[in-house]
């Protein structure tokens, strides 16, 4: 599975100069790459990230996540979400599984895994337990 140059470009965007609050990333079957599918702007929520995931499809995405921790400090921290829900094709949710680790690989700086197969699962909360 290719990776298309842009996808690592936008991603070093996000992490050095926090231009994006979230990406999706797409594989375009007809081609074997992964592309950019969509960018989030700095101002967004992370509502509008959980909105931009298609219902019934597969995605890649990486979230910048802001948090207060315990101890009153401002942190940040990159997250990795694998989309895959239920209602998806079986081939797509094949594809997206075995090209998820060469394609994490890609994005260096990458600090929290996530794995969802329904919003529940990536929830707010979840994020923000993970985060901590």
């Amino acid at each position: 599975m290719a990776v298309n140059d842009e996808c690592k470009l936008r991603f070093q965007e996000l992490k050095a100069k926090r231009i994006y609050r979230f990406i999706v990333f797409k594989i375009d079957e007809s081609i074997q790459q992964v592309k950019v599918e969509k960018l989030g702007e700095s101002k967004e929520s992370y509502d509008d990230f959980t909105a931009s995931l298609p219902a019934n499809e597969c995605r890649y995405a990486v979230y910048d996540f802001d948090f207060t921790t315990n101890e009153n400090c401002q942190k940040s921290k990159i997250f990795f979400v694998a989309w895959s829900p239920d209602t998806s094709r079986i081939r797509s949710k094949m594809l997206y599984a075995s090209s998820k680790d060469r394609f994490r690989r890609e994005l260096d700086g990458v600090q929290v895994e996530l794995q969802a197969t329904d919003p529940s699962e990536m929830s707010f909360d979840i994020v923000k337990a993970r985060a901590l």
